[in-house]
């Protein structure tokens, strides 16, 4: 009995002894147009053990890259893609350039920093007020999810001011967010939920 410790190291384990095999076989046929037959048959058959990626874009074309590396790209037929070259395989791909932009509050996020920008940038009038008094509300909710007892208004209104560059200035008296104890019911209501059991028994 021969153990696949005595074979030869598959480039691709994923599919198979039997599809390098097949691979290898291919790279014997002598007549080009059933090597283009055995081919694509193979691309079939590799394709078929891994139907749920199908919907994947170029699958196909990675398939066919995938058959070319398992023939140590010795396999001559019509590839239907522009396949990897061998030298490209092994390539370091470049590195990725990291945001050094700076957020000044952490727990209220870049994201929304973003947003009280793209306020500052609109014209006055109600959309405006309803979008600043959602982003304050969102504010106070953020911040008590790092300070989990209570929250002064005036702190959330000062830091929407800051964070707009004192374009937005509004009072306590005439923006009024939603209750500490709301969002904190509201916290206690989803962990509650996130930590329910599953399969609880029903009575």
């Amino acid at each position: 009995m021969k153990y696949n410790t005595a074979e030869k190291r598959l480039a691709l384990p994923e599919y198979g002894r039997n599809i390098q095999n097949m691979v290898d076989y291919c790279l014997t046929i002598k007549d080009r147009d059933e090597r283009n037959r055995c081919a694509n048959s193979i691309i079939n058959t590799m394709g078929n053990l891994f139907p749920h990626l199908r919907d994947v874009n170029d699958f196909k074309h990675i398939l066919w890259d995938h058959l070319a590396i398992m023939s140590d790209f010795k396999l001559d037929v019509d590839y239907p893609y522009e396949i990897i070259k061998k030298e490209n395989l092994y390539k370091r791909p470049p590195r990725l350039a990291y945001s050094n932009s700076r957020i000044s509050y952490r727990h209220y996020g870049q994201a929304l920093e973003q947003m009280i920008q793209k306020a500052n940038e609109m014209e006055e009038g109600e959309e405006k007020d309803v979008l600043v008094k959602m982003l304050a509300n969102h504010m106070k909710r953020s911040f008590m999810v790092w300070n989990k007892d209570s929250v002064d208004d005036r702190k959330i209104l000062k830091d929407l001011e800051e964070l707009s560059e004192g374009r937005i200035s509004l009072s306590e008296e005439t923006y009024k967010l939603v209750e500490n104890k709301d969002i904190q019911n509201q916290n206690q209501s989803r962990n509650t939920n996130n930590y329910k059991k599953p399969f609880a028994r029903k009575r």
